[in-house]
């Protein structure tokens, strides 16, 4: 059964966006966001990406530079404490980060008679009155096919690798090592990694990531090889083409305007990519990566 509707999923959007906007002083914990649209934790921050075009922290920190324009051309306030008010405490840093979305500086704007804002996919700007009033979803051009698939839980053995997803390297070299030698990688072997966090969100060290391969027969935990299994259950299923850099514009894709017209709900587990080739065998541009994305049975 399909429970939801594209009008469905902009509505809960919406709702996070009127939110944002009233609480701009506040910490915005994307967790707390996610579940005011309903969203899973672990989709909610590539939803809202695909949707409105930038990340949860993009949108606030614009939307406190807008804030801030706003008080800047019909307020009185000092400049610094406009700046303390967007959340930066060194007035430089303001200045830098304020002429880099405007294109002039804080005094500058101040003084214009009528300046621009900055662009933004979404339509959705700063209000004084916390309405939201232009909200445009992002419809990604990214096409692709994807096909709804049953899938087994699935045993694997992993690495788990604390860090920035482009240093994982390491974590499939130690796992292939300790798998090579015991008959544990052939033919039919999936490689299989899981990310818990967005590079977005979470600090750069905190970033969590699985690499794993299938496990056809029991093994025992060893060092920092860990076992465990996979969810299972009804997945979306698509293959990229290309170097890994373009899975952001696939998932944008996927979550921001193939779900929504879907009309299914994510599930409660993390995407798995399933890589059916390897960096150290063919071209990046020849590279193929199967993600799976979990939904609602």
């Amino acid at each position: 059964m399909k429970p939801t509707t594209a009008a469905d999923y902009e509505r809960r959007i919406l709702k996070v966006l009127t939110h944002i906007q009233a609480h701009l002083d506040q910490n915005l914990d994307v967790v707390r966001l996610a579940g005011i649209a309903h969203f899973s934790p672990y989709h909610f921050h590539r939803i809202f990406r695909g949707m409105v075009g930038e990340t949860v922290i993009e949108h606030v920190r614009r939307l406190r530079l807008e804030r801030a324009a706003f008080h800047l051309r019909y307020g009185r306030r000092r400049v610094t404490d406009i700046s303390l008010d967007a959340g930066y405490d060194a007035l430089e840093a303001f200045s830098r980060a304020f002429k880099n979305a405007f294109g002039c500086s804080p005094s500058a704007y101040r003084s214009a008679g009528k300046p621009p804002r900055p662009r933004t996919k979404s339509g959705v700007h700063f209000s004084a009155d916390g309405r939201i009033r232009n909200f445009q979803p992002v419809r990604g051009d990214h096409a692709m096919d994807v096909t709804i698939t049953e899938k087994k839980p699935q045993p694997v053995a992993f690495v788990r690798h604390t860090g920035p997803y482009e240093e994982v390297g390491p974590a499939w070299e130690r796992l292939c090592a300790w798998a090579g030698p015991k008959g544990l990688i052939g033919a039919e072997t999936k490689f299989i990694g899981v990310s818990y966090d967005d590079p977005d969100i979470t600090d750069p060290d905190k970033i969590r990531y699985d690499a794993c391969i299938s496990l056809d027969e029991p093994v025992l935990p060893e060092g920092d090889i860990g076992v465990q299994e996979l969810p299972g259950g009804t997945f979306a299923v698509t293959v990229h083409k290309g170097p890994y850099s373009g899975l952001k514009n696939v998932y944008d894709w996927l979550m921001g305007t193939w779900l929504a017209d879907s009309g299914y709900e994510t599930g409660g587990c993390p995407t798995q990519e399933v890589y059916l080739n390897a960096p150290d065998k063919v071209p990046s541009e020849d590279l193929l990566t199967e993600i799976n994305l979990p939904l609602q049975d």
